[in-house]
């Protein structure tokens, strides 16, 4: 899973960046020029540190989440430039940092705090991208219409409609994540990377013990949420029995990063699954939905080439049991096939045959 964070500038996004990675960049603003520093973290899942204490594997291997800190948005009602652009189709979903605290030493860029504002402008920026592509691509549609050449008539109707639909859209300032598409346009898509079609957390960026502020944001295939930035990092730098110390003596339940990471995965529909052995327990992210074919290749393509049947059995029930063995034993592990689809949560085993 690879999120972009973005925000407009002085929002506070690379100290989220910092405490989000456990990182230590530099939080000094990088005056519009363009700028990615990413960091790798692993998924906190407390079934991946029960499965590891039974199992006693040789590697345990938690699952991945990639975050990059994006710098060049500026809201500025311009084209977004292309190396910009190129870094941000890359990612599956985006994180945008909104300011929501006041500092005097830090003024902000359109002289006041305003939540609503600044979620707008963003919103624009995005929009405008998105139709500059749209629109793009509506005049090479025409230019193979007259030529009568190249793409079929049938395809370029058919895919003339579609960013027709992405056009009047995005006219009315709607991202393009609110429109419902069949496989078949998405498969149409799969070459573009539209903005407001990934799925969007917007983040607001609260200074210690600020009252939340009055902000919605109901955009189908989006969320909100509030983090206080600047303690959430000063706690990711502190060592593990420190920042229980310190989560203690502030009332803080959960860290800011597994709270992120969890809402990002239910945004962009995502569930985790295991597998487990003596050599190595593992966690491995897929679709929600995504069949066992789909988890066996996720594993290996040989896998997926020679499968057979899967062996699954839920996590609750393998740790209730005390392990594989104990499970064969009873019978329990179920045997699956292609088209069954894997749940969260469930430790998955490949039979295959290469």
């Amino acid at each position: 899973m690879r999120l972009g964070i973005i925000g407009l500038p002085q929002s506070g996004k690379t100290t989220v960046f910092n405490a989000l990675t456990r990182g230590h960049q530099p939080l000094t603003t990088s005056g519009g020029r363009f700028d990615v520093h990413t960091g790798v973290v692993d998924v906190p899942d407390m079934r991946i540190d029960r499965l590891s204490a039974l199992f006693k594997p040789k590697k345990t291997i938690y699952a991945k989440v990639t975050y990059a800190d994006i710098a060049g948005l500026e809201g500025s009602r311009s084209a977004i430039s292309g190396q910009l652009l190129n870094i941000l189709t890359q990612m599956d979903g985006l994180v945008h940092v909104v300011r929501s605290f006041e500092d005097e030493n830090v003024p902000h860029p359109s002289g006041s705090v305003n939540p609503l504002r600044d979620i707008a402008t963003m919103d624009s920026e995005l929009l405008l991208n998105d139709m500059i592509a749209v629109e793009r691509k509506l005049e090479r549609l025409a230019e193979e219409r007259k030529k009568g050449g190249g793409l079929e008539k049938a395809v370029i109707e058919r895919e003339t409609v579609l960013f027709e639909r992405f056009r009047d859209t995005l006219s009315k300032e709607t991202p393009l994540r609110e429109i419902e598409l069949t496989a078949e346009d998405e498969k149409t898509l799969s070459g573009f990377g539209f903005l407001t079609r990934k799925p969007m957390l917007v983040l607001l960026n609260l200074h210690e013990g600020q009252e939340l502020p009055p902000v919605a944001y109901t955009h189908p295939h989006s969320n909100l949420a509030d983090l206080q930035g600047k303690l959430e990092m000063e706690i990711a730098q502190l060592s593990a029995e420190d920042a229980e110390l310190f989560m203690a003596e502030y009332g803080i339940s959960e860290l800011g990063l597994e709270k992120v990471i969890r809402l990002s995965y239910d945004l962009l529909g995502l569930i985790s699954f295991f597998t487990v052995g003596p050599d190595e327990v593992r966690a491995w992210t897929i679709q929600r939905g995504a069949s066992a074919f789909e988890a066996a290749g996720e594993i290996h393509t040989d896998l997926q080439r020679g499968f057979i049947r899967a062996e699954v059995i839920p996590y609750d029930e393998l740790v209730a049991l005390g392990g594989l063995s104990e499970a064969k034993a009873k019978g329990r592990l179920r045997l699956e096939g292609k088209e069954y689809v894997v749940r969260d949560g469930e430790i998955v085993h490949i039979r295959f045959n290469v």
